[in-house]
């Protein structure tokens, strides 16, 4: 598949605002890739019981009432309906799993879709991190330079003291010129 047809499947966008971090991973909500698979909710959730041994926690799990009630907090209008059981969360490699056990064509042309979208999201914290790895060696660098320009100026001024105590003149040593008649 070419670049510009996947992108004309889903926008990053799209996808990058239905990714979330919880208990320190990136996950989407079963709800949002119901959606983005073109199924129904309930249809994922059981494709997911029937296969469940191939979903190990780190690639699904089910919020707790604590993690659903804060991630709708987040939100200022409800979408969420009267929704009875809580939702299921799938990482990367938990949606890989998901567009094998949907099987649909839909299913694997998105799943390709979300995964080109956490691989950019990692680059773009790759370069992030260079960057700040970058200014954070220039902060030493100016850093280095004020201490020094600090130490020159305190020469200076030491130096200006010195000159400044000096009453008397000082006398003259080496060869003198005689004077002229």
């Amino acid at each position: 598949m070419s670049k510009k047809t996947s992108t004309t499947i889903m926008p990053d966008e799209i996808i990058m605002n239905k990714i979330y971090f919880i208990r320190k991973q990136k996950v989407m909500l079963d709800k949002d890739l119901a959606e983005l698979y073109q199924v129904e909710t309930k249809v994922l959730k059981q494709a997911v019981k029937r296969n469940i041994d191939i979903f190990p926690e780190h690639f699904m799990f089910e919020l707790t009432e604590k993690e659903f009630s804060n991630l709708r907090s987040q939100f200022v209008t409800s979408s969420w309906g009267g929704q009875r059981y809580l939702p299921y969360v799938f990482s990367e490699h938990g949606i890989l799993q998901l567009a094998n056990v949907l099987r649909s064509k839909r299913a694997k042309q998105m799943s390709i879709r979300i995964i080109e979208v956490f691989v950019k999201m990692r680059e773009m914290l790759a370069d992030n991190t260079e960057l700040r790895l970058e200014v954070e060696q220039i902060k030493q660098k100016l850093g280095n330079h004020t201490k020094n320009i600090e130490l020159v100026f305190q020469y200076l001024d030491e130096l200006l003291e010195k000159k400044e105590k000096r009453t008397k003149p000082r006398i003259q040593i080496g060869y003198k010129l005689p004077k002229k008649t």
